[in-house]
């Protein structure tokens, strides 16, 4: 069974004193849980305060975005190992946003991912569709054309461990939410599209999460999914209270 994972992307919010409270507070609530993978995700500035604040708990750390290059005249940018000098493990690449306001285009969020991988970090590899999209019916068209651009070239084994989250762009912030079975769809044709590439044993074994408006009142819904492994949180994950419920939705049945 694969093992649930939650990441909170705090996008471009909090200080860093205001990060450190945060995620104090997350892992007073969630600090413990072993059921499943928490990841946090705050903004550069606050990665070394947040980093100290879950030191020894079982939240891991992760970023909004790195370059795929080692290091060199990329004004603004980070890359991979000093993502790792911070205790990252994780990395959202190929974020809706990073693709609609900075001109991220698949061969992008690919050199991004090959990059995270030499480097040990594992990538969040973000895919979904506009609002226009859906309404057009080119889902499928769409998603596929993102996993297959995002992940060509690799080997099952350097896919192994990658997290795909599946975030339909018109439900990112909207308050909308796909429904379970709009949700599902998504999520089991991504994984066939994985077979395809990486084969049905690599597909089966890879976690992918949802995102768009995710709560504590439709997550253990979601997450009870065959295909939903979990969520990638935005705005639920500023809050405590609502992130360890979102948290828990995660859990296994039997803890």
């Amino acid at each position: 069974m694969r093992r649930k994972i939650v990441a909170g992307n705090w996008k471009m919010n909090k200080t860093s004193v205001e990060a450190e409270e945060l995620s104090r507070v997350v892992r007073e609530q969630t600090g413990e849980i072993t059921g499943a993978d928490i990841v946090l995700c705050p903004p550069f500035t606050a990665l070394a305060h947040v980093s100290a604040a879950v030191e020894g708990s079982t939240i891991a750390l992760g970023a909004q975005n790195m370059h795929w290059e080692t290091k060199g005249a990329y004004t603004g940018e980070v890359s991979a190992n000093m993502l790792l000098t911070l205790k990252c493990d994780y990395v959202i690449l190929g974020h809706s946003e990073r693709r609609a306001y900075f001109g991220e285009i698949d061969e992008i969020v690919a050199r991004k991912v090959k990059a995270a991988i030499a480097a040990g970090l594992t990538p969040i590899v973000c895919v979904g569709e506009t609002k226009s999209q859906r309404e057009d019916g080119v889902t499928e068209k769409v998603v596929g054309t993102q996993i297959r651009g995002a992940f060509e070239g690799l080997t099952p084994d350097e896919f192994e461990g990658i997290v795909v989250a599946y975030e339909p762009v018109w439900a990112i912030g909207t308050g909308l939410t796909a429904s379970t079975e709009q949700a599902q769809e998504v999520h089991a044709y991504i994984r066939a599209i994985l077979g395809e590439m990486m084969g049905a044993d690599s597909a089966a074994g890879t976690r992918i999460q949802y995102g768009g408006s995710v709560k504590p009142g439709n997550a253990r819904e979601l997450f009870s999914q065959p295909d939903i492994d979990g969520g990638l949180i935005g705005g639920a994950a500023l809050d405590a209270d609502s992130f360890r419920g979102i948290v828990e939705a995660a859990m296994p049945e039997d803890k």
